[in-house]
C-alpha cells in the first residue's frame, strides 16, 4: 500500500494513504543503515510503501521511494550528522520576525543557500507587523527590500489581518509548503489561522531571552481545506548548513552566482584573491555588504567543519 509520512516521532511514523487514512507504521531494520549521515532515515513528505507484518501484527514502512528534493541541516544533537527536516516539498516559507524574536540576516541566508542547493523556491514571510513601530517598520522594510532586490517573493503579515491570511492562502494554495524559522515566530498561530480546527498549541515568547519556547516537538504535514499541505517544523535557534565544501557557496548566493563568471580565477573564493569580480561587486554597491558578510561568515564555518563530511 502507497502512502505519505505525515509524521515522524523517531520510532514510529504516521502514513497518511489513498483513502485518507493514517496508519501507524514502524520502520523495517533494512533502512537503518549505519554509514548513512543522516540521523533520520524517513522524514516527513517521504512517500512510501506500506505493508502488514503478520509476525509482529504491526504496519511496517517496507519501501522508500527516491525524493524530489529534501532540505538538510546539521543535526543539533550528532556532530558530523545532518537531520533532513522535509521531502517532496513544492516550496519552502521561512517565517521571520524583526524582534521577539530577532530573526538575524545569518540565519535567513543559511536557510537560503540550503534552499537553493536542494532546489526549493523559497518565499520571506515577515510576520507580526501589527508589533512594530514606525522606526522598526522602515528597519523591516529595508530588509525586505534587500533580498527583493536580489529575486526573493518577500511578504510582511500580521496573523490578526484577514486580509494577509488570504494572501498567504494564495501562497500556499495545491502546494507543499514547509513552513520553517525561529521558535516564537508565529508558526503555529498562522497554521490555526490557516486552517480553523487545528488547534495547534502556541506559546509567548521569553520576556527575559526575547526567544520563543518550543510548542511543536515533530515536524508535521496537514492537509489545507483549501487545497495543498503545509509541513509544521519545530522552532530553531541555528541552522547549521551541513555537506557543503567551501568552493560550492558562492553558487548558492544568487547574486554571487551571477557575478562570479567574472572573477580572473575559475576557483575564486572571493575572499582576498586578486581581479575578483564579486569584491569589486561589493565595492561598488552591486552585492550587499550585510550579504558579502554573511558568505565570508559562512565560509569560515564550512572550513571548520568541512573534514568531518569528508
Amino acid at each position: 500500500m502507497n502512502g505519505v509520512v505525515i509524521k515522524s516521532t523517531g520510532s514510529w511514523y504516521d502514513v497518511r494513504v489513498g483513502d485518507g487514512s493514517v496508519i501507524a507504521c514502524r520502520l523495517k531494520g533494512i533502512f537503518r543503515l549505519e554509514e548513512s549521515k543522516d540521523t533520520n532515515p524517513v522524514a516527513v513528505g517521504d512517500r512510501v510503501q506500506i505493508e502488514n507484518d503478520d509476525i509482529e501484527g504491526a504496519w511496517v514502512i517496507e519501501k522508500i521511494e527516491d525524493r524530489q528534493n529534501y532540505i538538510v541541516r546539521t543535526s543539533p544533537k550528532h556532530k558530523g550528522a545532518r537531520q533532513v527536516i522535509a521531502s517532496n516539498i513544492d516550496q519552502a516559507v521561512l517565517i521571520c520576525t524583526l524582534a521577539m524574536p530577532r530573526t538575524s540576516m545569518g540565519f535567513i541566508d543559511r536557510f537560503l543557500i540550503t534552499a537553493e542547493a536542494y532546489h526549493i523556491p523559497t518565499t520571506l514571510v515577515f510576520n507580526k507587523k501589527d508589533l512594530l513601530g514606525g522606526k522598526e517598520l522602515v528597519k523591516q522594510q529595508g530588509v525586505m527590500d534587500l533580498y527583493k532586490g536580489i529575486g526573493y517573493d518577500v511578504y510582511t503579515i500580521s496573523a490578526q489581518e484577514a486580509d494577509d491570511i488570504a494572501s498567504l492562502k494564495a501562497l500556499l494554495q495545491n502546494k507543499t509548503s514547509l513552513l520553517a524559522g525561529h521558535s516564537g515566530v508565529g508558526k503555529s498561530t498562522l497554521a490555526n489561522a490557516l486552517q480553523p480546527g487545528l488547534q495547534l498549541r502556541t506559546s509567548e515568547v521569553s520576556r527575559l531571552t526575547g526567544k520563543g519556547m518550543h510548542t511543536t516537538t515533530f515536524a508535521e504535514m496537514y492537509q489545507l481545506n483549501f487545497g495543498g499541505n503545509i509541513i509544521d517544523t519545530p522552532g530553531v535557534r541555528e541552522f547549521g548548513i551541513s555537506g557543503f565544501a567551501p568552493e560550492e557557496i558562492g553558487q548558492y548566493f544568487v547574486e554571487i552566482r551571477e557575478v562570479m563568471p567574472q572573477c580572473r580565477f575559475t576557483n575564486c573564493l572571493h575572499e582576498n584573491e586578486p581581479d575578483c569580480a564579486v569584491q569589486h561587486a561589493v565595492v561598488e554597491g552591486r552585492i550587499s555588504e550585510q550579504r558579502f558578510t554573511s558568505y565570508l561568515g559562512i565560509m569560515a564555518d564550512v572550513r571548520s567543519s568541512f573534514k568531518r563530511w569528508e
